[in-house]
């Protein structure tokens, strides 16, 4: 295992150390903001930024001044896709009572050129208006918005930011990979299987991939003992290795074995510092392995033979690692045209999705459980729970 001081080391399973990656969202979804010649903002001496207007109203859970119960927001652009979930706290948990999800590739051809293109932002603006609306119609009491790798990456990433805030009310923070992985286990951990032994959690996204080792918590919470990020997720590894192959090259079978392999290689390259810091993993009997990524549950639906995706199936399933490298070389092998004609994989996820199986596929040689977790849930659901739980200690109401 590691033989250095993980992350979250210093103060149990998740430490801010009096500050977080991404901040809570410092206005109401009204209107945009007005634009001014000044862009500086009031930030108090935590570092974080607060809407001076803001009115502690009830606490979390509790009764708000227009009646009923608080609703909180969580929102992940990602390189892929923009996914918002609104929620009221019920007991330990919460309910939903409004969502979206929509694929805007904001990543495109970010790989090689660096930048996040005109229309990738066209698209991620549309989706984010959807957002803002619905923000405004659950007058939300406390928001995060966040965004990720390919916002991390891109030169003008800072500058969409900007814009979007302009344009929406909505105010993106780019988080860090690790506060990534950090809510992608707080939001899926609950679906872990039982057992003594160490666990890896993973979250293949559009841009990144992260790789969680965990082990036995303070209380319910597993404990971060290892992670890495690795810039490969579905979007930049197609774009990536797509990009270097000549034109036809994957037109028949062999060409896109080729292709897939490549792209084994590339992340397998990635993995391996991770691998030499985590050893020999123990026998597969003893390790819990659980995704959480479009990746994994469209692979489970196929897995369990759906005509069509139901969250409620695959959410929680357990799958025999052997079934999902069946169904990843299958699909390897298929043309675009072919794979676009699965059902649960369609036109949306035709093009990435060999990406996916090529990235999975390397975490099952990396920790070969004989048993894969599915979680249809990540980091907006481990925002939801920060929120609620008041990890962000008393975050802006909106």
């Amino acid at each position: 295992m590691a033989d250095f001081a993980p992350p979250d080391d210093s103060k149990g399973a998740y430490p801010t150390e009096g500050k977080m990656s991404g901040e809570v969202a410092d206005k109401g979804y009204h209107q945009p903001p007005k634009p001014t010649n000044s862009p500086k903002r009031h930030r108090k001496s935590d570092g974080r930024r607060r809407n001076p207007a803001a009115k502690r109203t009830s606490a979390p859970g509790q009764k708000g001044p227009r009646g009923g119960r608080q609703a909180y927001a969580a929102l992940d652009l990602g390189t892929n896709n923009c996914r918002l979930l609104i929620a009221r706290p019920s007991g330990q948990d919460f309910t939903v009572i409004d969502a979206f999800s929509r694929v805007v590739r904001l990543g495109e051809g970010l790989a090689l050129s660096g930048r996040l293109s005109d229309e990738a932002m066209d698209r991620a603006l549309g989706a984010l208006h959807v957002c803002a609306e619905k923000l405004r119609r659950r007058n939300v009491f406390l928001a995060r918005s966040v965004a990720t790798e390919a916002c991390r990456r891109a030169v003008n990433g800072a500058q969409f930011i900007d814009r979007v805030r302009e344009e929406t009310g909505i105010v993106l923070d780019i988080i860090s990979a690790q506060e990534e992985a950090r809510l992608a286990v707080l939001g899926c951990h609950v679906l872990l299987e039982q057992g003594d032994g160490p666990a890896l959690i993973f979250d293949i996204g559009g841009g990144s991939t992260e790789l969680i080792l965990v082990g036995p918590g303070e209380g319910a919470i597993p404990r971060i003992l290892d992670w890495q990020s690795v810039p490969w997720g579905v979007v930049s590894l197609t774009d990536t290795v797509m990009g270097g192959m000549t034109a036809g090259q994957a037109d028949d079978e062999q060409g896109r074995l080729d292709l897939y392999a490549a792209m084994r290689r590339t992340v397998d390259e990635s993995f391996a510092p991770f691998a030499r810091r985590i050893g020999d993993a123990p026998s597969a009997e003893d390790i819990r392995l659980l995704g959480t990524s479009g990746t994994v549950t469209t692979l489970a639906s196929l897995h369990l033979q759906l005509p069509h995706y139901d969250r409620r199936a695959v959410d929680g399933l357990i799958v025999p690692s052997r079934s999902m490298r069946d169904i990843s070389a299958n699909l390897s092998r298929l043309s675009l045209a072919d794979r676009a004609k699965v059902p649960c994989i369609g036109t949306d996820r035709a093009e990435l999705v060999v990406a996916g199986c090529a990235i999975l596929e390397s975490i099952l040689d990396l920790w070969p459980a004989e048993r894969l977790g599915v979680a249809d849930r990540g980091i907006r659901e481990g925002i939801l729970r920060s929120l609620m739980s008041g990890d962000l200690d008393r975050g802006t109401r909106t």
